[in-house]
Order: structure tokens, then C-alpha cells, then sequence
């Protein structure tokens, strides 16, 4: 690996490692030793991969994309072990940018762990502060699809926090 690539890695560590744990911890449902190791995973193939950046889309849109598949691919290995059920887990998730363990905080994240796969990563994206386009690139489907898609789990996650 060239030293351009090792530069241009470690700064995508410094600038992404916090949206990588934060999307870890949403798809693992607050278990941070499992986000923790899922986040080097992410990393690892980052570093595997950072000669191969072709520059269509962001870093970050990269990294969010290397980061989905990433955690995706681990679910649907446990699932056919059957050692991780995604529907009985009951972890809380904690932003460590936020106050910790506030009770909004804790509902808000159970319920969102109580939604598919798919509109995890969308809500999980939408608290990170991504407008429509970026998710639309991360996920391959127009920015049409994901307002509609955005505003269905809110209405989802609204009724799950009611009934908790």
C-alpha cells in the first residue's frame, strides 16, 4: 500500500469513526462490544479496499455503503447460525454524543430496534444528519423513495414508542 493510501486511510478513520460506531451500535441495537468489533470489521475492509476508491461518490457515501454491507453481512451470517435472533434482543443504543441513558434516548433506540433491517439503516442515517441524496447514493434507490420510506418508519416508530 502506498503511503497516499495509507494517509488518505487514516484520515478516513479520524474524519468516519464516529458515524461508523453510531451506525454499528443502531444495527447491533446497543451492544457496544459487538459495535466495537463490527466498527474494526468496517475498518479492516476499509483498509482493503482504499486503493480501489474509484471517486463516483464521497468518502463518506464509500464508507457509509462499506459500513451497511458490512453489518448486513454479519446479521445474515448469525441469523443462519442462529445464534443472533434480531427480533429478541433487547439492548438499549446510547449516542455517545448525547446525554447517556436518558430514558428518551432509550425508548427511541428500542423501538428503532424493532424495525427491519433496511429501515434501521435509514432511520439510523436520518439521526446522523444525512440529507435525502446521500442516503439515496448509500442505498441505490431515488430520493422520492426515501422521503416516502423516511416518512412511513416515522410513523412506525411512533406507534411502537406509544404502545411501549
Amino acid at each position: 500500500m502506498s503511503k497516499q493510501d495509507q494517509q488518505l486511510f487514516e484520515d478516513i478513520y479520524q474524519k468516519c469513526f464516529p458515524m461508523v460506531l453510531q451506525m454499528c451500535l443502531g444495527f447491533m441495537k446497543g451492544d457496544k462490544d459487538l459495535a466495537n468489533d463490527l466498527s474494526q470489521e468496517v475498518f479492516i475492509n476499509i483498509w482493503n479496499a482504499v486503493y480501489s476508491f474509484k471517486g463516483q461518490s464521497t468518502y463518506k457515501t464509500w464508507v457509509y455503503r462499506i459500513t451497511v454491507n458490512t453489518c448486513l453481512q454479519y446479521i445474515r451470517k448469525e441469523k443462519k447460525k442462529n445464534k443472533l435472533s434480531l427480533d429478541k434482543i433487547e439492548q438499549t443504543f446510547v449516542d455517545e454524543s448525547q446525554e447517556p441513558n436518558t430514558d428518551q434516548n432509550q425508548g427511541l433506540y428500542r423501538a428503532i430496534g424493532k424495525l427491519e433491517e433496511l429501515d434501521r439503516l435509514i432511520i439510523m442515517m436520518v439521526l446522523e444528519g444525512q440529507d435525502y441524496d446521500n442516503i439515496s447514493n448509500v442505498l441505490g434507490i431515488k430520493p422520492g423513495n426515501v422521503r416516502v420510506k423516511i416518512h412511513r418508519i416515522k410513523k412506525r416508530l411512533k406507534k411502537i414508542v406509544e404502545h411501549e
